[in-house]
């Protein structure tokens, strides 16, 4: 009887491997583990009237224009290094019009993937929302955008990764299949897990779905098939072996306040690999010592994962700012004030990462790389920028336009211990 068990599992490991061989990623990798690394959020969602996109003013401004009356960004990126920009109507007190950069453009990739490579940051995950997946074209301009990024990993030896967001998804009639096929072309056309620069994690290709357990969705997830998603990632002969991480809410654990208390959601995220927490909001420097309540709620959320066999990132982030578009959006009306959570200068940020690494966490994700429409933007941003009488735009507190990319590469240094971890702000010599 105790041989025939071993025979048994002997031959279910054999046929696990001989499934998980055939599948369609490539073999050879440079980061087999998310653990060790700072990624970051990329939004990739800027588009300028003549980039190429055939769209107006995506993320700049609303209804296709962008001006005082339909501005939509609280920073103006400092687009100085950039090789391609694009004129706007905003104008500097010398009356020279204001520029900014389309993400579309192979350029503006190359840029963003250089400046990872200068400061240290070991890469992104590629944001792609779920109309994005629905759509049927292959020369749309997420496809493009992903594939210069996928091109400048490659160059800049940075990892990248997918992550999936289901906002857009409807309630009635939708679930995640746009999200299985979609996964499909891209690993079979544009050939994502197939460059050694995709970020593995336990040394499989690690795919990303955020979204699960917010209560302003319109979706059930009991209803949209998320663990069917989940199963064909991880267990598909030809498009699985993957890893998974789910983007849940920053109170997952509890099933309370921005967290639906629906325990199926515990069930789902035992089932991934990694649960990342959106922490975006939910702390400030305007509350006395909130980063050492960060650090208490990061400590008890590993200690949650731990007990349940799942790994943990915490996410970080410089700040956030969306009066400029909360305006035109009355739901978007809980954090309307400009730096509404201020960055002072980076010493927020440099408190959430000193105390996200001192409660343990093995990883990072930072909250985002490009966002300058909800400020939460790492990239340069200018410090006196094209504010008038009817605009107004943050500035970046006097810092260096770098200051956020140099942090966000002292934080590898430091979670890597290849520099001491130092709860003061650290800045150039």
């Amino acid at each position: 009887m105790h041989l025939k068990k071993i025979f048994i599992l002997l031959i279910a490991t054999l046929f696990c491997w001989s499934t998980y061989s055939q599948n369609k990623h490539g073999k050879n990798y440079l980061f087999p583990n998310y653990k060790g690394l700072v990624m970051a959020g990329y939004q990739g969602w800027f588009r300028a009237p003549g980039d190429g996109s055939g769209n107006s003013w995506g993320h700049y401004g609303a209804d296709g224009k962008f001006d005082e009356n339909h501005n939509t960004i609280d920073f103006w990126p400092d687009v100085s290094q950039y090789k391609k920009t694009y004129e706007t109507n905003f104008k500097f007190p010398d009356g020279k019009k204001a520029r900014v950069f389309s993400s579309m453009d192979k350029s503006t990739t190359d840029l963003h993937f250089k400046w990872m490579k200068e400061y240290g940051i070991d890469g992104v995950f590629m944001q792609r929302f779920f109309n994005v997946a629905k759509d049927k074209n292959p020369n749309k301009s997420s496809n493009i955008i992903l594939k210069n990024a996928l091109n400048a990993a490659e160059k800049n030896r940075k990892a990248i990764a997918v992550m999936y967001d289901l906002s857009g998804l409807r309630a009635k009639g939708e679930d995640c299949s746009a999200i299985i096929e979609d996964w499909k072309k891209l690993v079979d056309d544009l050939k994502v897990t197939n460059s050694e620069n995709y970020l593995r994690h336990n040394g499989k290709p690690l795919v990303t779905i955020w979204g699960i357990g917010f209560p302003d969705r319109s979706y059930n997830i009991r209803e949209i098939g998320i663990n069917r998603l989940i199963d064909f990632l991880k267990n598909d002969p030809e498009y699985g072996g993957c890893s998974v991480m789910l983007g849940v809410p920053t109170y997952f654990r509890e099933l309370d306040k921005d967290c639906l208390p629906d325990p199926y959601l515990h069930e789902v995220i035992k089932s991934a690999d990694i649960v990342l927490p959106w922490m975006v909001q939910r702390f400030t420097p305007l509350l006395h010592q909130d980063e050492i309540r960060y650090r208490d709620h990061v400590m008890a959320d590993i200690k949650w994962c731990k007990e349940n066999n799942v790994d943990y990132v915490p996410l970080v982030y410089a700040g956030f700012s969306w009066h400029n578009l909360s305006k035109r959006n009355p739901g978007l009306a809980r954090h309307t004030s400009y730096g509404a959570i201020p960055r002072v200068g980076g010493k927020f940020y440099w408190d959430l990462i000193y105390n996200a690494i001192t409660a343990g966490a093995e990883m990072l994700y930072v909250g985002m790389f490009d966002e300058v429409d909800e400020g939460t933007a790492i990239i340069p941003i200018l410090n006196k920028p094209p504010n008038s009488k009817n605009a107004y735009f943050v500035g970046n507190d006097d810092v260096p336009p770098d200051h956020y990319l140099f942090l966000t590469g002292e934080a590898g240094k430091m979670l890597r211990k290849e520099k001491p971890l130092v709860k003061n702000m650290v800045t150039k010599n």
